[in-house]
């Protein structure tokens, strides 16, 4: 009887714990964006600005960490000097944005599952290069043919166009140009 009821608390104990890593791999949902939510790097509020925008969510903090741009928010991901206890990473679903100017409250996507148009003619709500995030690649594509860009994912977004220290893919006199040859260098 005794080994029955150790066998039974062992049993517990294990099933406890592998709920506690499930609960720790499961990613928290994304936060709603509102009035409240301010640029890390800005300082500015991010409701302020047109354009794609990102939260970080990590274990150490409650609140996110609000980003006015895409670009900022995987330049997060890049920096040595940044939280590495990153949750998740979610952007605005441009698919499924009302528009640039309203990017959206709710229509949050995992960033590492976004299909991402780089090196378009859109500039960020910063008016910087912009990584504009689709939650589908079809959507990707014709932002594709209306704007400009190529179509990537996350881990393929170039560091150097997230960080700088490379010129512009893009200029007002050659809008589509692109440099097929970048790859990512982290």
């Amino acid at each position: 009887m005794m080994l029955r009821a150790l066998y039974i608390a062992a049993l517990a104990l294990t099933l406890a714990a592998c709920n506690q890593d499930q609960t720790a791999a499961t990613p928290p949902p994304p936060a709603t964006l509102n009035s409240g939510a301010m640029g890390l790097f800005c300082g500015m509020n991010v409701l302020e600005h047109p354009g794609p925008k990102g939260q970080i969510i990590t274990a150490s903090r409650i609140d996110p960490f609000w980003f006015t741009s895409v670009r900022d928010t995987v330049a997060f991901t890049l920096m040595p000097d940044q939280p590495r206890d990153i949750r998740a990473i979610y952007v605005s679903d441009m698919g499924a944005a009302p528009s640039w100017e309203q990017p959206g409250a709710t229509n949050w996507i995992d960033a590492r599952k976004a299909f991402f148009v780089i090196e378009s003619r859109r500039q960020s709500g910063m008016e910087t290069d912009e990584a504009v995030p689709f939650g589908n690649r079809a959507a990707a594509e014709a932002f594709v043919a209306d704007h400009g860009g190529r179509v990537v994912g996350f881990e393929q977004i170039p560091s150097a166009y997230v960080l700088g220290g490379e010129p512009p893919a893009h200029s007002e006199h050659d809008p589509g140009a692109h440099d097929p040859a970048r790859t990512r260098t982290n």
